[in-house]
């Protein structure tokens, strides 16, 4: 092997840590993103097959589980949960699915929980359950999968008309990165930053990455539209 690729591939390697750093720093900000939907998700869910139901016991059995994986008795979270999956009515025994694929994501079973949110996302007729899901296992496997299997995840949520579009959008990118393929890495970072809804932090986020590509020579900056108007030919 010549010195040139192996200076190639130290320096691609580099820029490949460099980026996995700066995912690791804000990954708590997109897990806790996700985690907040399933939050919203499933107070409003809840709320509603409470209500249609009067499903109380399934509710108890439900915030049981949740308070026993939040003293780390994981055990005892999953034996309620396996139970209220089997027995629970209306819409609870769904969030008792995605409570448990988390909970083998927490134990670094990864495989066990992209299979779990894959199952969940396969059988859901609640589409909003189903985006989830896929949103879910995209952020596992921005670190464990490969690009293609991000895009076969949250490809159809990254579109414009998705409510999800902002994460899927920076999971997207970063999967991107991560395969090499910088260029729609950076196009999908932006695509964020001119999202109109995206908030301040998010936009910081985009910012960020795109500076840290722009520090690496992974991105290039937009050509001005002065400068390509007067590069155009003019018309005879």
């Amino acid at each position: 092997m010549s010195n040139e690729n192996i200076f190639r591939e130290i320096d691609e390697e580099l820029r490949s840590d460099r980026m996995r750093a700066l995912w690791r720093r804000y990954a708590p900000f997109v897990i806790g993103g996700a985690i907040a939907i399933v939050a919203l998700v499933a107070v409003n869910e809840g709320w509603a097959w409470y209500t249609k139901s009067q499903s109380s016991q399934s509710s108890q059995e439900l915030y049981a589980a949740l308070d026993a994986a939040e003293r780390g008795d994981l055990s005892a979270a999953q034996a309620q949960l396996d139970q209220l999956a089997a027995d629970g009515s209306g819409g609870y025994p769904a969030l008792a699915e995605f409570r448990k694929a988390a909970l083998l994501a927490e134990q670094d079973d990864v495989t066990g929980a992209i299979a779990a949110y894959d199952a969940l996302a396969n059988t859901q007729s609640n589409m909003r359950l189903r985006d989830l899901a896929l949103l879910l296992a995209g952020n596992l496997l921005v670190d464990s999968g490969s690009l293609a299997d991000v895009e076969t995840r949250i490809g159809t949520l990254a579109t414009d008309d998705s409510q999800l579009r902002r994460v899927a959008r920076e999971l997207l990118g970063l999967a991107q990165y991560k395969a090499g393929d910088f260029a729609a890495a950076q196009a999908s970072f932006q695509a964020v930053l001119d999202d109109p809804l995206a908030t301040a932090s998010l936009r910081n986020r985009m910012a960020y990455y795109l500076a840290q590509m722009l520090s690496a020579g992974t991105a290039s900056l937009p050509e001005p539209v002065e400068a390509a108007a007067a590069d155009e030919p003019l018309a005879e």
